[in-house]
């Protein structure tokens, strides 16, 4: 029986990027959804993660695996430090929603733009980059991010085209950079967007952490 995969969510808008990818990259795991769409006002409002706000990521990871998962994916990219002490604690997969694209941008060079769309997520995104990339040994790895908080207003208004408008013209600020990274699950969805007006790769975290999930499980 193909593995079941618990995708805990913390915004509605994360859920149906993931969903997507999963449908074109690995339609056949067995996907399950926990929302707890009171973690990303929570973040918000408390400015830092808070010891609550990990034990919180840590119940629901718990709870993934009571239900069964064969592994665990975050969707929301606020809660890094609080993910890792999670998968500390469990022996299956537990990936952060963006360290697969994270090692797929660094295999494209050292130069990395990244487009978000919530603040409070950027300190920890590129913290959790150059992790990754002193790991490797990547000295010379940088990060230049724009953040376009209206583009989540967008979304989360309804305006799905207005947020993909925003994140293209936010694309074009960058500058050279050997990949761009859509920094969170829901900004995915402006990927085409984006890819008609730069010439560099642009990588999406629903697709780099799906493609993941297969070869950690032994699918692909």
């Amino acid at each position: 029986m193909p593995p079941r995969i618990a995708l805990i969510h913390a915004v509605t808008v994360a859920i149906d990027p993931v969903r997507e990818a999963f449908r074109r990259l690995w339609p056949e795991a067995r996907c399950t959804n926990l929302l707890d769409d009171s973690l990303s006002p929570d973040r918000e409002r408390d400015g830092i993660l808070t010891a609550a706000m990990t034990a919180r990521i840590g119940a629901l990871a718990q709870y993934a695996a009571d239900c069964g998962a064969a592994a665990v994916l975050f969707t929301c990219s606020a809660f890094g430090a609080a993910i890792d002490q999670a998968a500390a604690r469990l022996s299956l997969p537990v990936l952060k929603p963006n360290e697969a694209m994270f090692e797929a941008a660094l295999e494209a060079g050292d130069r990395i733009g990244m487009l978000a769309t919530f603040a409070p997520a950027v300190d920890g995104m590129e913290a959790e980059f150059h992790e990754l990339a002193a790991r490797l040994g990547r000295s010379a790895a940088s990060i230049r991010t724009v953040c376009v908080p209206e583009a989540m207003a967008a979304l989360r208004s309804g305006d799905a085209a207005a947020h993909n408008r925003l994140l293209a013209e936010a694309a074009g600020t960058i500058g050279a950079c050997d990949a761009i990274m859509l920094a969170h699950f829901s900004t995915s969805r402006a990927e085409e967007a984006v890819r008609a007006v730069v010439s560099t790769r642009v990588l999406s975290s629903p697709a780099a952490a799906v493609a993941k999930l297969k070869r950690l499980l032994g699918a692909g």
